[in-house]
């Protein structure tokens, strides 16, 4: 799952509505198919990408009930497959987040599915309120200065600032942007290109509409590939906390077990405890993508929020005994740069309207169960920014994984620290026994993207009948190492020889 940049440093303390009876959600979801909408393909070039593709926009309800009502346009976008006699089957990637654009990720991910694309074509929808699909991004926040970024009581001000933007738009009712109805633009874009049945890859939060989609569309999906579970019974903000929590003591745990990490960070613990006791205080830290210094008060759970995000990247994380060391001898530069490995990037940017309009409709709901007092971290966070925004009626139904109909693959990795591999086991359980899960024990957050198991996804999905792709071995990842932690060639040279932080005690 991928979180706003501001909520990961929220959260490395660790990535994403007027009510609507049940009844008439359900209508939707069961309702006869009205005739297609039309979706004309025209030639068209995007961004880093080589090749001439085929874009179209299928326009959809906004309010599923009123089908009559204000309109959205979904943006579509087709990676032909470059064999004449193409088969029937196309692969249709679900994006992350919740609030990516599956159609900026395209670049990226159409050569990583070269293989499949030969004979297939590949089949891009930006989900409603991401993309140019509706649009409910905010401001780019990764710009914003450190000292709002680390802000809570300054960010939820851009929030609700953003928020009372957003409702100004034409499309801009919050209610409406749930997985379920996007679920249901899904297949409406499936039946208006033609096609019986096509093959289903979903990552991060995209393997949660997967599962949405499986469950009202069971007989479109032929095959299914769902790497990095986030389930719909899951809450999502309280799964981050715990499963941040976790890779984070792994980390320590496999330093002190490793005997270069070991002989090189012999106190890495031990430090990382005094680091979080000697907060709050100022530091003057150079902002990673403006290079600007600035003052910052940094709280200990800031600190916490910065060690996530390189979690998710098995290169990141290595380097993150040698940051926590240095940091605990004042040189935070190590760990801000670390920390900001992931922020730029091809569908870095997410949609922050649509990631709380989603969690705020399906996981805050439960949430809001829980005491107040004993929540922290995105949790807490995610309570209060809930608290006030519009909500979506969900289906119950929305919560079940029923047994799969088709084939379907699970992916995990085993440092993941947003989609740990537990949660993967509770989806192989629910789903039964045309289900499997691959754990692959050296990887972070995200699995298919390995060379081998790229070719083990393409495997899957040519299989030629259900007994055949559930037999393949997917295990080719099973023996990949973790890197080892990265060891200065002098360990006492760098925080030694830095630049001093400027440091301003309270």
């Amino acid at each position: 799952m991928n979180l706003p940049l501001w909520l990961r440093r929220l959260h490395r303390r660790g990535a994403a509505l007027s009510l609507l009876p049940v009844l008439l959600a359900g209508l939707a979801v069961h309702a006869p198919a009205r005739a297609e909408a039309e979706l004309a393909l025209k030639p068209c070039r995007l961004p880093g990408f080589p090749t001439e593709l085929q874009c179209g926009v299928l326009k959809r309800a906004l309010d599923p009930a009123q089908p009559q009502g204000r309109q959205i346009a979904l943006q579509v976008a087709v990676v032909p497959a470059l064999a004449r006699n193409k088969l029937p089957d196309p692969v249709v990637f679900l994006a992350g987040g919740p609030g990516q654009s599956a159609i900026e990720l395209l670049p990226t991910l159409a050569g990583r599915m070269g293989r499949l694309n030969q004979r297939r074509d590949l089949v891009f929808v930006d989900q409603r309120g991401t993309g140019k699909s509706a649009s409910l991004a905010c401001r780019d926040e990764r710009y914003l200065p450190l000292s709002k970024q680390l802000d809570r009581e300054a960010m939820l001000q851009e929030l609700q600032q953003c928020r009372a933007e957003l409702q100004k738009l034409p499309h801009g009712d919050l209610r409406f942007y749930s997985t379920w109805i996007a679920s249901q633009d899904l297949d409406a874009v499936r039946r208006a290109l033609g096609v019986a049945q096509w093959n289903v890859i979903g990552g991060s939060y995209g393997t949660r509409a997967g599962l949405d989609y499986l469950r009202q569309f069971p007989g479109a999906v032929r095959r299914a590939v769902l790497d990095g579970l986030a389930p719909p019974d899951g809450v999502l903000p309280l799964s981050l906390s715990q499963d941040g929590y976790e890779a984070l003591q792994t980390l320590l745990n496999e330093c002190a077990a490793e005997p270069g990490c070991a002989r090189a960070f012999p106190e890495l613990r031990a430090q990382w405890e005094r680091l979080l006791a000697s907060l709050p205080r100022e530091l003057s830290l150079r902002h990673p993508l403006t290079g600007k210094s600035e003052t910052v008060r940094l709280q200990a759970e800031d600190l916490v929020m910065r060690l996530r995000s390189p979690l998710y990247v098995p290169s990141l994380r290595s380097a993150l005994p040698a940051a926590i060391a240095q940091a605990a001898q004042g040189n935070f530069d190590a760990l801000l740069g670390v920390a900001s490995g992931m922020s730029g990037g091809r569908g870095g940017q997410l949609s922050t309207g649509m990631h709380f309009s989603v969690i705020c409709s399906e996981d805050y709901p439960r949430l809001a169960t829980r005491d107040a007092a004993t929540l922290s971290g995105p949790a807490a966070f995610y309570a209060r920014v809930c608290r006030d925004w519009p909500r979506g009626e969900v289906p119950a139904a929305f919560y079940e994984m029923p047994k799969a109909q088709s084939p379907v693959l699970l992916l995990s990795g085993g440092v993941d620290p947003a989609t740990a591999p537990r949660h993967g086991e509770r989806v192989l359980q629910a789903l039964g026994p045309l289900a499997r899960h691959e754990l692959v024990p050296g990887a972070g957050h995200g699995v298919m993207g390995l060379p081998c198991m790229r070719d083990t996804l393409a495997r899957f999905i040519e299989a030629k009948t259900d007994e055949q792709a559930l037999a393949l071995k997917t295990d080719c990842a099973a023996r990949m190492p973790l890197p080892p932690a990265f060891v200065p060639p002098n360990p006492e040279l760098p925080a030694a020889a830095a630049r001093p932080t400027a440091e301003k005690r309270p």
